[in-house]
């Protein structure tokens, strides 16, 4: 079996790496990052008129630090719980 990260996989080590040297990122950074190096696939507008990082990416996201990083609405970041 391929034990090769997929895309997803990949960008949400990524983001999980960005929060552990910042200690945030702000959804603003992370679909710039996203747009730059993967392309637009990635992305989409929400219902809500917002950007929004892919289904797909967000769940690898959570499978990944387990609940150890929370999302503040209001700012439109990551970070720490």
């Amino acid at each position: 079996m391929d034990n090769t990260p997929t895309i997803e996989q990949q960008i949400a080590q990524w983001m999980i790496a960005q929060i552990r040297e910042v200690g945030t990122l702000t959804q603003k950074d992370a679909i710039a990052y996203v747009r730059s190096e993967y392309g637009e696939q990635y992305v989409f507008i929400s219902e809500h008129g917002h950007v929004s990082l892919e289904k797909e990416i967000k769940k690898a996201f959570r499978k990944l630090h387990g609940g150890r990083i929370a999302w503040d609405r209001d700012a439109f970041l990551w970070a720490w719980t």
